[in-house]
């Protein structure tokens, strides 16, 4: 098998979580506040993102990020674009960890309209997709969201993500399709209704050799999005967590089988960079299984 291909059998068939490691620009200072650095530790943008990766380093050299349970990884441009133990970072998540490297295409939000925030234009798409595709990366991922339960606007949102994700799938890549819903919204459960119904319209309009991912808002009903795992057009379903505490996520994950875990704050709840390797191991560890075992139904 292609590697490729073997990346494939990988994410269809086997358990784990995939670790969300790409905070950008606007998330950033917030992450790195939280892991316990404050913005005197870089004097430009390159600086931050420079310690944000030692961050991300350290997630993924740490002995519980593991195959065992990590699924894959979602890395931002300029993670992939660094090292990792020397290595580049696709590289040495695959090659080393066996783990599945995806890339964060997408840059940013436009301005809110009839309730939704839809991707700002990507350029250079193309390019950026073939120098992933050449990095070893399996997938991408981009986000939208959702902040009202609007039918024209959450329809504005699917529809953009299913044409960028077609660009996607001609390239050789996996797209992870992120319509997020703001667990803010007013009226969350006519949105959840609202996007699953569109989403299934689009899933049904494939073509029989394309497939996507998704990444999903918790919901606030059970197995909610059940029509999209069962959809043979879906390779896996995946879910954010979107602003919930760990405890909370991992508690409404637990009740939507056939989901499993792409948490970012919740993934990174814990660590702080005053923490002993064996310490900040040992959070990993805690962390990690909690996910894991909330994404194994």
């Amino acid at each position: 098998m292609t590697e490729f291909e073997q990346q494939y059998q990988r994410v269809k068939n086997d358990r784990g979580i995939i670790a969300a490691l790409d905070q950008s620009g606007g998330s950033t200072p917030k992450t790195l506040g939280l892991y316990g650095i404050g913005p005197d530790a870089w004097t430009d943008d390159e600086g931050m993102f420079s310690v944000m990766h030692q961050m991300r380093a350290r997630i993924m050299q740490s002995n519980s990020f593991n195959a065992e349970r990590v699924l894959g990884a979602i890395l931002f441009d300029g993670t992939l674009e660094r090292s990792v133990s020397g290595v580049p970072t696709a590289h040495y998540l695959w090659k080393e960890k066996n783990i599945v490297p995806f890339l964060k295409v997408d840059k940013g939000l436009a301005d809110e309209t009839n309730g939704v925030q839809v991707m700002n234009p990507i350029p250079g798409l193309a390019a950026t997709l073939a120098t992933a595709k050449a990095a070893g990366v399996f997938g991408t991922k981009m986000r939208s969201v959702i902040k009202q339960a609007n039918a024209e606007g959450i329809n504005a949102i699917v529809d953009q993500q299913f044409e960028i994700g077609k660009e996607i799938l001609a390239a050789g890549l996996m797209p992870i399709l992120e319509p997020e819903i703001d667990i803010n919204c007013p009226d969350k459960l006519a949105a959840e209704t609202l996007l699953r119904d569109a989403i299934v319209a689009q899933l049904d309009a494939l073509d029989a050799d394309q497939q996507v991912m998704l990444k999903l808002t918790l919901p606030e009903n059970d197995n909610h999005y059940k029509a999209c795992v069962d959809h043979p057009k879906v390779l896996r379903v995946v879910a954010l967590s979107g602003g919930y505490a760990r405890d909370e996520a991992n508690k409404r994950l637990k009740h939507n089988l056939g989901v499993i875990a792409s948490f970012s704050r919740a993934l990174a709840e814990g660590l702080n960079a005053t923490q002993s390797d064996q310490e900040f191991d040992t959070v990993m560890n805690t962390t990690i299984d909690s996910i894991y075992n909330a994404s194994a139904t």
